[in-house]
């Protein structure tokens, strides 16, 4: 499971970053991709994993990031996008993120998201270079959304 050069009707795992970078309309990530995920949003779920919620919420309160609104009332108003959906923490998901194969920090916010992507057969969207180095080592498919 490689990275993944062009995303087509795939199911998608947005990280944290980009689901935030996604919905301020951040240059980071290319317009090839912003236009992809446009097209193929009413065929593709776009998964937000709770635990990229937790990590928006806890960035504003130790003021790492500034929203014009409440986090509570940014993050409800990010989810009634067309094509976003909340992928559960399973008991899968919590027990297959302290099992993950190969090599891996322990960020546990990461290792949800990769163990979300995998039981959910969906590409993780990152930028993380530790996360997509984990992509080519074969575990789950990845995406960098900047190219």
């Amino acid at each position: 499971m490689p990275v993944i050069k062009t995303l087509k009707q795939h199911k998608l795992v947005f990280d944290t970053h980009v689901f935030f970078w996604y919905m301020l309309g951040d240059s980071t990530l290319s317009s090839k991709f912003r236009k992809t995920v446009e097209c193929e949003k009413p065929l593709t779920s776009i998964l937000i994993s709770p635990i990229s919620i937790w990590e928006i919420g806890m960035l504003v309160e130790k003021g790492r990031i500034i929203l014009e609104m409440d986090s509570l009332d940014w993050i409800e108003k990010a989810l009634a996008y067309p094509g976003f959906q909340v992928a559960p923490i399973s008991p899968q998901i919590a027990v297959l993120s302290t099992r993950l194969p190969g090599t891996l920090h322990g960020d546990p916010a990461d290792r949800i998201l990769i163990a979300t992507a995998f039981e959910n057969h969906a590409v993780l969207v990152t930028c993380d270079e530790k996360i997509l180095q984990y992509g080519r080592d074969n575990f789950i498919n990845v995406y960098d959304p900047r190219t």
